[in-house]
């Protein structure tokens, strides 16, 4: 093979290494920046990072909400339909925010099981609801389903 020409193969080898090895890297660092949000069942399934801050979205189960005198500290109850997970925030809900409707808690979960929530999000109108949290709000609004 002529030198020139090795030469050139091993520009474009190191080139395509280097762009495979960012394009890589950056497929990576979106994975793990990715916002989505676990449902209780994943939750109790232990299918998240234990330690880490996560986003859980359900549904908030009806006479579950427990306001606290002179704080505000509000615990609550967050349902896919098939587990609950207790969720405590201190802090300000957002007006939209009620039972029998969605939310997304940002928080860790602690050993207890319960979620301490650092932000509460309530669904804010039907443009922005995944397809999978549809169906189950319409279940349990159909099923007037109560925590158990």
């Amino acid at each position: 093979m002529h030198p020139i020409r090795k030469q050139r193969l091993q520009i474009i080898l190191l080139v395509l290494l280097f762009a495979t090895l960012a394009a890589g890297l950056i497929i990576y660092v979106l994975g793990q920046n990715a916002n989505f949000f676990y449902t209780p069942s994943q939750i109790k399934n232990d299918e998240y990072r234990k330690g880490s801050t996560l986003r859980v979205g359900g549904m908030v189960v009806e006479d579950s909400i427990k306001r606290f005198d002179e704080t505000l500290a509000v615990e609550f109850t967050l349902t896919d339909g098939n587990a609950f997970i207790a969720v405590v925030f201190d802090g300000i809900l957002p007006d939209l925010f009620a039972e029998n409707e969605a939310a997304i808690a940002t928080g860790v979960i602690k050993d207890s099981g319960e979620l301490i929530a650092s932000q509460v999000l309530a669904k804010h109108d039907e443009n922005y609801t995944p397809p999978e949290l549809i169906e189950t709000m319409d279940y349990l609004k159909s099923t007037n389903y109560k925590n158990k």
